[in-house]
């Protein structure tokens, strides 16, 4: 199953696509942590959500910045790409399209993306006094929807603009409400959120129970976040490996294969207000990680 089809990390942070968003979209030394700009990055990497979409639009149009990019330049590259065959949005999420009177989806979620800008959204994001109000500020923008609404806040809360515990706050996603009907044939009367949270408060005890040695991600627990991805990987893992167990979606494929590769990989980052002892890559080390699905052109 784990050679054939592809999971994420245990972890969402250390998942390639959000080492990439904090290393080369929100951390990279000469990116400007101007709360604009680091709302706009983020964002604009995120609608995609594709590392080769990023590189794409930095390759032509120069360095992402909302203080000197043209969104109407960015729309034309990419139905220029779309026109050569490329998928620009990775097939993580399901990204409907805002209806903001554009033909193609793209063109609706940059014009989103400025409608947040303009909006002055960043730096009420930057006042917000917890995730959850963090939500509450993207949640009545169109085309987002909950489980995409908190996706985008946690992104936001890797970056320097925010600074807030992910233990405090979690909406299920459709995944994850699947994984938990496929784990309990009846949760006591509690909510998804509430499964979620007792998941990640009693850890440490199952852990022990099982005799699993379970060390973290260098030493930090599973958060919610995580502990809500992990039932969505139990129900794709479930979809193949136990077909007799319906869920809620009774879904039987998974959509991604998995493709090993070789690529030498720097050694991880977090956010540094985490504080991780994350060891040095420089002895030679090289990663095995799931291989990019080509490149644009």
């Amino acid at each position: 199953m784990l050679a054939t089809y592809r999971f994420t990390n245990t972890y969402r942070a250390a998942d390639r696509v959000s080492q990439y968003l904090i290393r080369n979209v929100q951390y990279r030394s000469d990116r400007s942590q101007a709360p604009a700009e680091l709302f706009f990055r983020t964002l604009l990497f995120k609608i995609f959500n594709k590392i080769e979409t990023w590189e794409l639009i930095e390759t032509q149009l120069g360095p992402v910045s909302w203080q000197s990019m043209d969104l109407s330049a960015v729309d034309a590259l990419l139905d220029r790409a779309m026109t050569h065959g490329a998928r620009i949005y990775s097939a993580a999420y399901i990204m409907p399209s805002p209806q903001l009177g554009h033909a193609r989806k793209h063109a609706n979620h940059l014009s989103l993306l400025a409608r947040m800008m303009d909006d002055g959204l960043p730096a009420r994001v930057e006042r917000a006094r917890n995730l959850a109000e963090v939500y509450e500020l993207l949640s009545p923008y169109p085309g987002l929807g909950p489980f995409l609404t908190f996706q985008y806040a946690i992104d936001l809360n890797y970056s320097n603009l925010l600074d807030f515990s992910e233990a405090d706050f979690v909406v299920a996603g459709p995944g994850a409400l699947d994984g938990i009907a496929k784990c309990f044939e009846d949760t006591g009367g509690r909510s998804a959120r509430e499964v979620i949270e007792h998941m990640a408060q009693v850890q440490d005890r199952e852990f022990a129970k099982l005799g699993i040695d379970f060390k973290g991600l260098f030493g930090r627990k599973l958060q919610l976040i995580d502990c809500q991805n992990i039932f969505c990987e139990i129900s794709k893992y479930a979809r193949v490996a136990h077909p007799e167990v319906r869920g809620v979606s009774d879904r039987k494929r998974i959509k991604q294969s998995y493709r090993a590769s070789l690529r030498a990989e720097p050694a991880p980052l977090f956010p540094p207000r985490w504080q991780l002892e994350v060891p040095s890559m420089d002895n030679g080390l090289t990663l095995k990680s799931s291989s990019r699905q080509g490149q644009l052109f």
